[in-house]
């Protein structure tokens, strides 16, 4: 990516997003949900590179839950063809840049050619460590910490792994995001107030900031306010602050 010096004192290392409030503004503009998916997609464009420009070197998007699956067929078809298309187009630019793409979520139960995809821009990518991007798909923070526990516990029945060996570290390379640091700055679009299930794991000590913006109007200068925000926050990390007695 190429980075400018950012005006801002303090830049988060890992900024992730729950990019909500797609189907409402579609709604609002008397479109079809799909619309607001697809202008969604020129936002995570310019989020990326806007991410890249501030500082930031990790950005992790929330773009298909595990519980997407409930909404009606022809938006979950949608919005597996913008996931396709969005590699597809975005891929060779992405790698000039530098950017390391990687994918969190179940795999299992994905088709053939959206795997190909995915495995395609990771393996062409992994060795690119300018920026990296984290796209969750077809992801559930509670789904990952349970298939974390049966990949530790699979070891300890082979006996790889001890039980007394199991601590956070171990955990923490078993989860989708490993290798990454944990999450400094979450971000959620729409104006609702919760994480739905988003890296219940890698958020423990997060900040977080509920923007009343829906997704497809997220700017450049909201990712740059949000981050001005997180600058001015003290972080604590469970201990007390710098001028308490």
């Amino acid at each position: 990516m190429t980075e400018t010096a950012p005006a801002i004192s303090t830049v988060p290392s890992h900024v992730a997003i729950i990019m909500d409030g797609n189907g409402r503004w579609a709604k609002q503009r008397g479109r079809p949900r799909s619309f607001g998916h697809s202008k969604g997609v020129d936002t995570v464009r310019k989020t990326v590179e806007a991410a890249g420009n501030i500082g930031i070197r990790h950005l992790t998007l929330f773009s298909f839950s595990t519980e997407n699956w409930n909404r009606p067929a022809d938006e979950v078809g949608a919005l597996f063809e913008l996931m396709k298309r969005y590699v597809e187009a975005d891929f060779n630019t992405l790698d000039k840049r530098g950017v390391r793409v990687q994918i969190a979520g179940r795999r299992d139960d994905l088709s053939a050619d959206i795997l190909e995809i995915i495995e395609k821009a990771e393996r062409q990518t992994a060795g690119n460590t300018d920026f990296y991007l984290t796209i969750a798909f077809n992801y559930g923070g509670r789904d990952e910490i349970v298939r974390a526990c049966q990949s530790i516990a699979r070891d300890v029945a082979s006996g790889e792994v001890k039980p007394d060996e199991i601590d956070e570290s171990l955990f923490s390379s078993r989860v989708d995001t490993a290798g990454i640091p944990d999450v400094d700055l979450l971000i959620r679009t729409s104006g609702e107030q919760r994480i739905s299930n988003f890296l219940l794991w890698q958020a423990a000590y997060a900040e977080l900031l509920f923007l009343d913006v829906l997704w497809p109007d997220f700017s450049p200068e909201h990712l740059e306010g949000a981050v001005q925000v997180f600058a001015a926050r003290e972080r604590r990390y469970g201990g007390v602050n710098a001028g308490a007695a």
